[in-house]
């Protein structure tokens, strides 16, 4: 029964041995109830329903992420190089930022299991938006220096106007409720609003010539868009409700998740810091240009990820349960996020020449590099949830210290020497101390993990795809055309797609197994009959 608790009627009863039991049993029905089936409200078992949602959220964020990347390759064709510099540190600048209001509120909503949860809700509201309003405050003051910092005065205006969006991303707050509740479609309807108006009037302004701000324009559409859709849908009355208790239970929840946050503000913040001063505006623009693919791996991330938490959170107490969904769940973001990098790294030099132009041909190198490192950082990725659904966040501080310290051992450094090639350098490095803290916190949480047999596993079908395309390019003729570079593409993604339905089958299976099944109530991981991990 988790964390549910007998009423008082029912405590006294069974100490005192009154013969009230079973009326104080009925009495207490409501508090005793199965976890799984308090939380949501839907039919079918939660392994069926959750495996449909990762289905409905693939069919939402995989094309939220490519409209992502859209964006950001819509404004490298049509914003120069220098612009794109500006641009990219401005976003870089407000996004790094970000890490630092992003401690946890909502997961903690998420995973809290409140009666009245009306007043949860507002009470978690209330502390989202007290502190994102204090977060903006501090940011006008500290946006100026920025600007100062890197010399580009031209980067100062924009920040200043963007710092409006993340006030308006508090607003979004009722898109938490169908979360918390697994309602995939209705959640991700909403949540389309701020993709789909972004790119519209980004893409629309930046082909009008509105340079860096049609994307600031574009952000600020899409964010308030979405923030009326999310309230006028919102099931709950709008109030703010500041509770003492509450604030000291997501203090302690969140303090770790501030201290990761701050480790990675600055990490990313330096960066681009020492970037700007070591390869110039250009420079900085390229790899804003490769950040973008590891934002594009993070929004995918997010569809298994956002996906699990709620069902993880409700079987929390169960550590066996956790480990088959922990190692089910990378397997299958494993399927698609390491031929992402593979293929980035054999097919950059054609998106380059074929598609961004011969302008970001010296980025063509770190773009093969960071594709490989974003393949690989998709080992353990999603790690930190189960931490978070137990409520044991400090791995996450840990995390970001050791990140803090790769970076200035290695980023700095290898970026000051030399350049854009030691950026990659530091980066592998920096990713390498990453998934070492993950795997020590994996084993210690999930007895019997083993990381090195999980990566090993996720190479699998990758390994047939390349040999496939490196034996075609030995055959093909020594002119490059982009006919010959979508052929190897189509070939890519056809052995990617063989190989893991080989590899793979008996996961795949039950996932599909899942996706038929309906009736039934909600029942818990592992009481079924899983496929083995």
């Amino acid at each position: 029964m988790g964390n549910a608790r007998l009423n008082p009627e029912l405590e006294h009863a069974l100490a005192t041995g009154e013969e009230v039991v079973e009326d104080a049993l009925a009495a207490g029905e409501e508090e005793i109830e199965d976890p799984v089936a308090s939380r949501f409200d839907f039919e079918g078992g939660l392994r069926e329903h959750t495996a449909r949602g990762v289905i409905i959220n693939s069919a939402f964020q995989v094309g939220f992420a490519g409209l992502g990347l859209l964006q950001r390759f819509a404004a490298a064709a049509f914003l120069t190089t220098t612009e794109f510099g500006v641009w990219g540190l401005v976003l870089t600048t407000l996004l790094t930022l970000t890490f630092l209001k992003q401690i946890g509120i909502s997961d903690k909503y998420i995973q809290q299991d409140e009666p009245d949860q009306e007043l949860a809700f507002q009470k978690a509201f209330t502390l989202e938006f007290l502190y994102t309003l204090g977060f903006c405050g501090a940011l006008v003051l500290v946006v100026p220096l920025y600007s100062l910092a890197y010399d580009r005065p031209e980067m100062r205006l924009p920040s200043m106007v963007l710092i409006l969006a993340l006030l308006g991303s508090a607003l979004n707050a009722p898109l938490w409720i169908p979360g918390r509740k697994m309602q995939f479609v209705r959640q991700r309807s909403l949540e389309a609003v701020n993709p789909i108006v972004t790119t519209i009037v980004m893409v629309g302004l930046a082909a009008a010539g509105a340079g860096v701000w049609a994307l600031v324009a574009g952000m600020l559409a899409g964010v308030y868009a979405a923030a009326i859709a999310a309230w006028i849908t919102c099931p709950y009355k709008l109030a703010f409700r500041f509770d003492r208790g509450t604030l000291r239970e997501y203090v302690g929840f969140s303090w770790p998740l501030l201290v990761g946050g701050g480790s990675g503000l600055l990490v990313v913040q330096g960066t681009m810091f020492v970037s700007n001063y070591a390869v110039g505006l250009a420079g900085v623009g390229a790899i804003a240009l490769a950040g973008s693919l590891i934002v594009f791996a993070q929004r995918v991330d997010g569809i298994i990820s956002r996906t699990i938490y709620p069902a993880v959170c409700a079987v929390k107490d169960r550590t066996d349960v956790l480990f088959e969904t922990f190692v089910k769940s990378n397997r299958l973001a494993l399927m698609w996020g390491l031929p992402f990098g593979v293929g980035l790294a054999l097919f950059a030099p054609d998106l380059v020449e074929f598609v961004l132009g011969e302008r970001w041909e010296p980025a063509t190198l770190l773009l093969q590099g960071l594709g490989l490192l974003v393949g690989l950082r998709q080992l353990g990725f999603n790690w930190t949830l189960f931490f978070q659904a137990t409520g044991n966040t400090r791995p996450m501080a840990v995390s970001g210290i050791v990140a803090l310290l790769a970076f200035a051992l290695g980023i700095a450094p290898a970026i000051l020497l030399f350049g854009l090639d030691g950026y990659l350098v530091g980066m592998a490095v920096a990713l390498l101390a990453d998934l070492a803290v993950r795997a020590y916190f994996l084993m210690r949480l999930f007895e019997g993990f083993n990381p090195i047999r999980h990566m090993l596993r996720a190479f699998a079908p990758s390994a047939p795809a390349v040999t496939a395309v490196l034996v075609a390019r030995m055959a093909a003729p020594d002119e490059r055309t982009l006919v010959v570079a979508l052929a190897e593409f189509v070939l890519y993604v056809v052995v990617t797609l063989a190989a893991t339905a080989f590899f793979e089958r008996r996961l795949l299976r039950e996932v599909l197994g899942y996706l038929r099944r309906s009736g039934g109530m909600p029942r818990l991981p592992g009481e079924s009959e899983p496929a083995p991990v």
